[in-house]
């Protein structure tokens, strides 16, 4: 899955994200246009996942 197809899956599985993760914030889970990267290195931090692991959780949904 590319980038951009992962951004726009993210809009679709967020609040499963926060349901799973309940430590992480609505600001957490947002990002703007250009930083999902970015967003991916915050979630890194309160899952303790790597982001390829996260990509995959989000591909998964």
């Amino acid at each position: 899955m590319n980038h951009d197809q992962l951004e726009g899956k993210w809009k679709q599985v967020k609040g499963k994200f926060k349901q799973k993760y309940g430590k992480l914030t609505d600001n957490d889970l947002t990002y703007s246009e250009g930083k999902f990267e970015e967003m991916l290195g915050r979630l890194q931090e309160k899952t303790g996942k790597t982001k390829e692991e996260l990509k995959e959780e989000i591909d998964n949904w």
